[in-house]
């Protein structure tokens, strides 16, 4: 009975929609262009014109529409001027157009992605983004500009009180980019030490220093407790590829990996095929490397990694 009357009521219920909710699902279902549309028609006295253009501005940004995206996310601010979010996005879209830019629009733009971060943070205490675009804003800009490490280093112990994992990711990545790797590697274990699910920054540190023993040894802890971990399978085949050691046992995780389908926090297997590819290439194997590094392509043509060592194989 109960089945019967959810299903002869259900038109009813998906016409109590609203259309920003309509499109909302429609983007978490990742249908951006069937949700454009109807953000699209939301009128400007509609109560959820605000949100619509942030998601217009979203999607803009996403299509590297940079202009566009700072259009529609000023518009979201002028019609509701309390969301955290909408001045996050702003910040963000301004450091993304300033990485590219020239350096007197790059002194034109900072100033407005500082404040927008700094208004997302007043809005939302909470608000970690808005707090980790603001540390690499002052690691990056010239101190006339207002970039200052021990201003990153303050805006990450505020982090560190709300998320600790977290506050110690971005106090190691200070320590990174002021090129104190004991500091760094110290922070990053206190990272892992907090929450476990931080363990793949973890590796990805020891990677970046080339301390390959160290990344191995975390992954093969993992696996001894979860040979089925998808994640450190990846992991290991990833840390073959980029090290050029134990080839066949990265190989072999890979090839397990490509028989899996991946969970939405897991890597994809373009990615799988990439890594496999670069196995190939350090074998010397150019033949079969261009190959998966084509295949790779084919499955997300958007992987840079791909296309370098597909023009290095083709050579």
């Amino acid at each position: 009975m109960k089945l019967f009357l959810l299903l002869l009521f259900m038109p009813v219920f998906l016409l109590a929609q609203t259309p920003l909710e309509q499109s909302k699902k429609l983007w978490e279902e990742n249908k951006r262009e069937e949700a454009v549309k109807i953000l699209e028609k939301i009128p400007k006295s509609g109560r959820d014109y605000a949100d619509a253009r942030y998601y217009l501005g979203r999607y803009a940004y996403e299509n590297k529409e940079y202009d566009d995206a700072i259009d529609f996310f000023q518009e979201a601010i002028e019609t509701n001027d309390k969301k955290s979010e909408y001045y996050t996005w702003l910040g963000d879209t301004y450091g993304t157009m300033a990485g590219s830019a020239n350096v007197i629009s790059q002194g034109f733009m900072a100033p407005k992605m500082k404040s927008a971060w700094e208004k997302a943070i007043a809005l939302d205490a909470q608000n970690l983004p808005a707090r980790q675009s603001l540390i690499q804003y002052y690691l990056q800009a010239p101190s006339i500009m207002g970039g200052s490490t021990e201003k990153a280093m303050d805006v990450a112990n505020q982090i560190l009180k709300i998320k600790p994992a977290e506050g110690h990711r971005q106090m190691g990545l200070v320590y990174l980019h002021e090129k104190k790797s004991a500091e760094a590697e110290k922070e990053f274990i206190l990272m892992a030490n907090a929450d476990p699910l931080y363990e793949s920054a973890l590796i990805n540190y020891y990677l970046g220093q080339n301390q390959y023993n160290k990344a191995f040894a975390l992954i093969e802890k993992t696996l001894s407790k979860d040979p089925e971990n998808y994640l450190a399978i990846y992991q290991f085949g990833r840390a073959s590829a980029i090290s050029g050691q134990r080839l066949n046992e990265g190989e072999a995780y890979l090839k397990k990996y490509l028989l899996h389908t991946p969970l939405n926090n897991e890597p994809s297997l373009a990615g799988a095929n990439m890594r496999l590819a670069m196995i190939q290439e350090k074998r010397g194997n150019k033949a079969e490397a261009k190959r998966l590094y084509q295949v790779a392509l084919t499955m997300d043509a958007s992987l840079k990694d791909a296309k370098d060592g597909l023009a290095r194989v083709s050579k």
